[in-house]
């Protein structure tokens, strides 16, 4: 009978790393290339970013994917730039140019009064060009055999969204927006509005729930400390709670802790009343995600096993 051959499944680590990617690359490639340098057992990222875009890109490790999912559903920011009075297949630059037109009379004030129409709820048609899955297809590949096809709108929510420069054909806004918010089809929306049409040329993620790309390193910065070895790279990961920074911390006592690792909900003294919370036991041993019922108990809803860098 044949050997079965060995694998070599890395490294056993959690944490987070906020990877700063670059342009021409692929999400899934910049984690592949992390994943090589930390020879991690298993990661993922947290959302997309188009490979022409740069930015934030949270990078998760071990247990750490146990909260990938609501890194994905956190509010993003975004720095982008629209091309005006250019308007391509694909919102973006890489598509073709379908129109072109002249941009006249757009000044500050005009740019101001467009951007205030898009604050708050809006209904987004997503792109053909996108992730987005119509029976089982992502529409991308549709979008590549030239089909075109219905898409439902969807809601999103732009919650701030201002101008930081409008110089001759191009703007360049900043925005804070829900998940699921496409800044190009909103580019393309704003040179609608303005009468000029317009594309998005760049776009760079600026944040991820509590995470801010001045704590992101680049992958370049990443392979200088792989030559150090990989002490150098885990002391860049963060602990994986980091990821809901934003929500209220629970400590349990330690007979708590083990109804709650049992699965049963739990009533803690002095507890938040709704809502999402990270729990703990004592005030270190980080648990993972609870959620507070009707009654006012806490009840398990992702935990995560202790794990270890190394």
């Amino acid at each position: 009978m044949a050997r079965r051959r060995s694998r070599n499944k890395g490294r056993r680590l959690d944490g987070i790393l906020l990877l700063d990617k670059p342009i021409g690359l692929t999400s899934n490639a910049a984690l592949q290339e992390v994943k090589r340098l930390y020879r991690a057992q298993k990661a993922g990222h947290t959302g997309s970013l188009d490979p022409q875009a740069s930015g934030l890109l949270p990078i998760c490790f071990g247990e750490a994917t146990k909260l990938s999912a609501y890194l994905l559903d956190a509010d993003k920011a975004y720095e982008g730039t629209c091309k005006l009075g250019v308007i391509t297949r694909t919102a973006d630059a890489e598509g073709e140019v379908v129109e072109t037109r002249p941009v006249e009379g757009i000044d500050e004030a005009r740019v101001q009064d467009v951007l205030a129409r898009f604050i708050g709820e809006i209904q987004q048609v997503p792109p053909m060009h996108s992730a987005v899955k119509v029976n089982g297809q992502p529409l991308y590949k549709l979008a590549h055999q030239g089909l075109e096809i219905e898409r439902e709108p969807r809601t999103v929510t732009i919650h701030e969204l201002e101008m930081t420069r409008l110089e001759g054909d191009e703007l360049d806004i900043r925005l804070r927006c829900s998940k699921g918010t496409y800044v190009r089809a909103l580019a393309e929306e704003i040179g609608e509005a303005l009468g000029c049409g317009a594309h998005l040329s760049a776009l760079r993620r600026t944040r991820a729930g509590p995470f801010h790309i001045d704590e992101a390193v680049s992958l370049t910065e990443l392979e200088t400390l792989a030559e150090s070895g990989l002490a150098a790279l885990d002391a860049r990961l963060l602990p994986m709670e980091t990821a809901l920074a934003d929500w209220p911390a629970v400590r349990l006592s330690d007979n708590s802790a083990w109804y709650l690792t049992q699965g049963q909900p739990v009533l803690v003294p002095q507890a938040p009343t709704s809502g999402w919370v990270r729990l703990y036991q004592g005030e270190t041993r980080f648990l993972g995600v609870g959620q507070v019922l009707d009654d006012g108990r806490i009840a398990p809803r992702r935990l995560v096993g202790l794990g270890g860098r190394g």
